[in-house]
């Protein structure tokens, strides 16, 4: 008899921030930087878009060819804190105008049955670049919590 699989729960992840040394020559392998507690993550997707290709006489349809890859955005959320580290990234990278502060960035999804010392999977964002930053939105009658969100664009996804 065989294991069933099952479907992963999706509340239990944790997202690692990877940096280069600033060191020439060598290949530098990427270090943690940090790591973080977030309550959402959306845009882990990406999209191809087909190429049409109409030809005379092919009546049934035409014939479809690969196209150009896009990623969306990928939206991390967490509640606000006193640590500033998420606008300190994307000020940064508003701040010099001739280089960008990017990273790779990883979410690791873990087993709900264990302790996260092992990811199950994990997906891995190339060169991160924040594009937008929202701070929680104010209001003095709201009891809930201060959400923040850090938007990032990236130039590859890839699952480990």
């Amino acid at each position: 008899m065989t294991d069933t699989e099952y479907p992963l729960i999706a509340f239990r992840f944790q997202v690692e921030f990877l940096g280069y040394p600033l060191r020439k020559g060598a290949s530098a392998k990427a270090v943690p930087i940090c790591a973080g507690s977030f309550s959402d993550c959306t845009g882990l997707e990406a999209t191809m878009e087909p190429k049409v290709i109409k030809s005379g006489g092919a009546n049934y349809g035409p014939a479809q060819r690969c196209g150009p890859v896009t990623f969306a955005t990928v939206i991390l959320k967490r509640g606000m804190t006193t640590k500033r580290d998420l606008w300190n990234w994307f000020s940064k990278v508003n701040e010099q105008a001739k280089y960008a502060v990017r990273f790779d960035v990883t979410i690791k999804v873990g087993d709900p049955d264990e302790k996260f010392t092992k990811p199950v999977w994990s997906v891995q964002l190339k060169r991160a670049l924040p594009i937008k930053f929202k701070a929680a939105d104010l209001n003095a009658r709201g009891q809930e919590v201060g959400i923040e969100e850090l938007h990032l664009a990236h130039e590859g996804l890839t699952f480990l």
